[in-house]
Order: C-alpha cells, then structure tokens, then sequence
C-alpha cells in the first residue's frame, strides 16, 4: 500500500506540528498557524539569526555590561547581615509589638548573635559575618526594604530568578542574553554555577521559559577543580585533530540544517544545533578561562580556598572574557535555610564566602571592570527576628534559629552604575516587614535591566499570543540608587 504513497506520507510524524501538516490536507497547521501567528513569527526569526548570541545593542546607553549574581539560596538573614536592629537586644526573649503571619509558629524577638561595625566614609554598618565585603561598603549599595509574595522556597525563588512565582517565564539572565547576546562566542553568555548538585527548583531557575533555547544557562557544577571534571567532554575523546573534528562538525552541521528545513525553521532544533557549535568553540577558550591556576598565588590567595572562592573567581575570569550573565549559588538544596542553629550556620557559610566575596569587589576595582559590572548579593527572601517555635520534622527541636520571612529583607548591589556607600530604605525597628522606600522583586528587575540599558516595559517577546517582559505588568525603576 505504500509504494502508492508519496515518500513524505511514508514516514511518522516526529513533532505535532508536522502530524498537523499532513493531516486534513493541511487545515490543522493553518489553525495552528493563526492562533500561534506572534509565536511563530518569533521562533522563525530567531531561527533565521545564523548566531543567536551575536552582540546587540541596548534600549540606551548602558551602565553595566556584565553582571554577576551571588545567590545565597535559602535566605540569609537580614538582622545578622546588613540591617543591625537594636531593638532586638531590648525584646529578646520577649513579644514583640507585631502581628505579622510567617509560615512557621514563631515566638519572641531573637537578638543577633553578631556584632555590627561601621566600616568606610559611609559609616553602613555591617556584621562581622561579611567584615570583607564591609572594607568595600563603600562601593556598595545596600538595599534594606526589599520585599516578595510569600513565604516559601520554591515561588519565592521563581520569583526572584524568573519574574512570577507560578507560570513557566524565562529567568533574568536569559532575558539579559535575548537582548543583549554575548560579547565572546566562544564561551555561553549565561553560565549558572552551583556546587554540588542543583539548589531547590533545579535548572528551572536558570531556564529560557519560552525564549528560544539558546538564552538557558549553562550549568556547571563548581565543585570539581580538574577542568575535565569541571566541564564535561571538554577534551574531544575520539582523539581527532582540530582539522578533522571541523570536518566532522561540518558534516553534521550539513545533515542537521536539512532536517531543519524539513521541519519549518524550528527554533528550539535551531538552539540545539547552535549548541554543536558553542561546544566545539568551548574547547579552546573554555579551558583557560575555567583555570584559576593561571592567576598569580597572590590573587588566589586573596579569593581564599574553598569552592567558593574558586568559583567566584572564576566569575571574574569569565566576565573578563565578555560572559554576559553569571550566577553563583551558593550549593545544592538550601544551604541558608537556618530553621535552627543560626549563629553556628550562618558563621560556618558565611566563612565559606565572605573573604572571596570581598576580594572580588577589590579585585573588579582594581581592573577597573566593577565601574561596568553589576555584582547582586541575596537570597529568594530573608528570616525572622522572632525565633521558630520548635516543631517535630521543621527544625532540629532548639530555640535557635529564624523562619522564612518575605515581609523584608535585604539585598546589596555594587558597581555597574550603582550608588556606592548608600543604604536605601528600612525595615520596621525589628527588622521584620520594609516600611520605607519600599522595594519589590519587579522594581529590583526593572532597575537590573535599566543598569543594562534597558526599558524594562519595552524588552518584550510575543509567545502565544501576547508580550510577555520580565516584570510582567508591574516594576518600577528605583532611581534612587543608580549614581
């Protein structure tokens, strides 16, 4: 009966699209095609950019170029960190005047176990736990009013790495990546370092949503120091040389861009076959920029000696090398989710991170790279002053630690055209809810991609029918702190 069929009706259908164009001589894919006509007028012209991370040009001048997000997942506390609260050393071990609904039963006001020192001309107080990043205050801008939705991981951090705590979105940086590329095509213009394993939410905190697939992070798991194990397959195996290898590249970049015409410049093939590429780029200037042995001790020294001090210096490396958007988690799961034990975990991670933190803000300084490279620092939310009430399967049964508390916390920014040696807003004199200057996770975005040089309410893409932006219908620019 086949051999009376016409060779393209022989075959299965291998995507709904194509099941669609044959079927009913093609009335379903002109349904498809009306009600998706945005999408795919979208998808087509990100298949026809040969190069989807060519550099582009912003909305207006930039002030960043680059940005590097210090992800500490779990969410440090504010009242130990960055935002002292005096009134805790008067109510401890008492109610505090407030009313406010955590997630968890907490009980009386819980003082910080750290003390706080006024550091630089600015005089902004900050705990002991980042005495390194306090030497550099100056060029930081220290945002206490920040403030989310609600209190729980994994909306909280859709939240702050995608825009919405519920539906699928692109995250920050693949925004940043769709609009502005990348200025070194040898290496991801989007990287997502986390050792260890993935934090909660896993790749979905780095995803491209709906943005053509090649705007997703890339993930390395920053534990490993042999650059083999760092990044896979980054030796090419089958021994060919670099001539052969490009040969045999070609080859099947030949047999994959026929498929692809077969099928209608699908985009998400078009990311895949983008990927070959990006891959057999990687294997020159990925390896020198993944190496840290190749800075001076002095430097190495600076950073300290633990994976994360590694791995935030490889983030300087790499922006250096023109990576657009880097993240760094602090390790898998929720490391600062310090339920109990704070004083004891807070100090054991902030140990971890603290010097190399500090070293870089230096060291971007002194390259003169911070004046056009936003750093972010925070978590997906901050913690309690009240201490969490001890409960069977939430904590370890000790009165010694905070719950999750959207109400207020705090995030800091440096560089990249930011306000140093300024605090913006507050929290009540608890430090629980932000009452002045308030500041939400879409105005944090909004102001990120206006350091960019970006419009945040024009940065669009039309999937499915409407524009969708970071922000989503909300976000403001916070004007304040930009210098």
């Amino acid at each position: 009966m086949t051999d009376f069929l016409p060779r393209h009706l022989c075959s299965v259908p291998s995507t709904r699209r194509e099941f669609l164009r044959r079927s009913g001589i093609g009335l379903g894919a002109l349904g498809l095609a009306g009600v998706m006509a945005d999408d795919t007028s979208n998808q087509l012209t990100a298949a026809e950019n040969s190069n989807p991370m060519f550099p582009k040009s912003p909305h207006f001048a930039p002030k960043a170029k680059a940005v590097i997000h210090l992800f500490l997942n779990g969410g440090p506390s504010q009242v130990d960190t960055f935002d002292p609260k005096p009134a805790l050393d008067k109510y401890h071990g008492q109610p505090i005047p407030m009313n406010l609904r955590t997630e968890r039963e907490t009980g009386a006001a819980y003082r910080s176990p750290f003390k706080f020192k006024k550091y630089g001309e600015s005089g902004i107080e900050v705990s002991e736990l980042f005495s390194h990043v306090g030497e550099m205050i100056d060029d930081v801008c220290v945002v206490r009013s920040m403030h989310a939705d609600v209190p729980n991981h994994e909306p909280s951090l859709m939240l702050m790495n995608c825009g919405h705590a519920q539906f699928v979105r692109p995250s920050v940086g693949s925004w940043v990546t769709y609009g502005l590329g990348s200025e070194n095509q040898n290496l991801p213009g989007f990287i997502s370092m986390c050792p260890s394993g993935y934090p909660i939410k896993g790749a979905e905190n780095w995803q491209a949503g709906f943005l053509p697939g090649a705007y997703q992070a890339t993930y390395i798991d920053s534990k490993h120091q042999e650059i083999e194990r760092l990044l896979e397959n980054i030796r090419n195996a089958s021994g060919l040389g670099r001539n052969e290898q490009r040969r045999q590249l070609d080859l099947l970049q030949n047999l994959n861009q026929r498929h692809l015409q077969a099928r209608q410049e699908d985009a998400d093939l078009e990311s895949r076959v983008q990927s070959f590429e990006l891959a057999y780029r990687m294997q020159m200037e990925a390896t020198d920029a993944f190496d840290i042995s190749r800075e001076p001790q002095s430097i190495r020294e600076m950073y300290g000696d633990s994976i994360q001090a590694r791995q935030i210096l490889i983030a300087r490396r790499l922006v250096e090398r023109g990576v657009r958007y880097i993240q760094l988690w602090h390790g898998a799961g929720q490391p600062w989710d310090s339920h109990d034990k704070i004083e004891q975990n807070h100090r054991r991670l902030a140990g971890e991170c603290s010097q190399a933190i500090g070293a870089l803000l230096k060291d971007l300084k002194q390259r003169s790279l911070l004046e056009d490279t936003l750093v972010v620092w925070g978590g997906e939310f901050g913690r309690t002053p009240t201490v969490e009430l001890p409960k069977p399967g939430a904590n370890a049964g000790t009165n010694s630690g905070r719950d999750h508390n959207h109400y207020g916390f705090t995030m800091w920014l440096a560089g990249g055209g930011v306000k140093g040696g300024h605090v913006h807003g507050a929290t009540d004199e608890f430090g629980f809810q932000a009452v002045e200057n308030r500041v939400h996770v879409h105005d944090l975005h909004a102001t990120i991609l206006h350091l960019l040089g970006f419009d945040h309410e024009r940065l669009t893409y039309r999937y499915a029918g409407r524009d969708f932006r970071l922000t989503d219908v909300h976000g403001r620019v916070v004007s304040e702190l930009i210098a």
